[in-house]
């Protein structure tokens, strides 16, 4: 397999049957399948052991002891098969050409980050009614771009350009210094290198993306933009916003002290 398609899940199976379905319109499909869910909800268990899955698929849980996203990552990465790790969560749903781009530019040396644009209600509800939507998610955003965005957030970021069109150039420009987690991609020797991600942080948001950023950095790794080659359309759901003051205590911790490998991670050195 070419890569592994790690998918962060909690409890909406909903929205992981949005993401899977828009699997089936990748345009690469020599990858494998890694649902990484941080608890152990039986009705999510239920519906993977049931959905018709077209690529190898394992489903990575643990107890639901609170916010443990990246002890549940640490373990997809564990039982990854192929050696490229690609990383969405489970409210994003991908354009067909989502993996195709992540590949095209994989390189052992370069860490792949990709944004995402953020749907209004109306546009993640027309998504979700029909998996066969997504092929006409580029028109209804540019409709936006003319009419008005309404509630979208980030519309830019969801417009394919291709790689071979005549504006290639475009996306070159549109530098990336920060990896998102719910649109990212490096090899396992790269994560390795780092231990990781940190066990230490558990509350969502610096610990998943923002700590990886700084210490890819440090070890030597540099980041490839992937916007508007790698699309995210990320479903509109209510946010209950936790402070950040406790992560970033942590962050700015671990890097005045320069632990760009962390302690408490794939491997464990307490």
């Amino acid at each position: 397999m070419k890569a592994s398609l790690i998918i962060s899940v909690y409890k909406n199976v909903p929205f992981l049957k949005a993401v899977l379905d828009s699997l089936k319109f990748q345009t690469v499909k020599d990858f494998e399948i890694i649902i990484s869910e941080d608890g152990n909800d039986i009705k999510m268990k239920s519906f993977i052991e049931n959905y018709p899955f077209e690529q190898p698929y394992q489903h990575i849980w643990q107890e639901d002891l609170g916010w443990r996203k990246n002890k549940c990552l640490n373990n997809a990465i564990k039982a990854a098969k192929a050696d490229w790790l690609i990383f969405i969560d489970g409210d994003c749903i991908l354009h067909e050409r989502f993996i195709e781009m992540h590949l095209l530019y994989a390189k052992e040396d370069v860490i792949l980050a990709g944004k995402r644009v953020k749907l209004d209600e109306p546009s993640s509800l027309f998504l979700l009614e029909n998996s066969s939507h997504l092929l006409r998610m580029q028109q209804k955003l540019k409709r936006k771009l003319i009419f008005g965005k309404g509630e979208t957030a980030f519309l830019e970021e969801g417009f394919f350009i291709s790689p071979k069109g005549f504006l290639w150039f475009i996306p070159r420009f549109r530098r990336n210094n920060r990896l998102l987690g719910c649109n990212m991609s490096f090899s396992k020797k790269a994560i390795y290198a780092i231990n990781g991600f940190d066990e230490d942080y558990i509350l969502p948001a610096v610990g998943e993306d923002a700590d990886l950023t700084w210490r890819f950095k440090a070890v030597g790794y540099h980041l490839f933009s992937l916007r508007n080659l790698a699309i995210v359309y990320h479903l509109n759901h209510p946010t209950s916003w936790i402070s950040q003051d406790e992560n970033l205590i942590k962050y700015h911790d671990k890097i005045n002290k320069n632990e760009f490998v962390c302690k408490n991670g794939l491997l464990k050195m307490l």
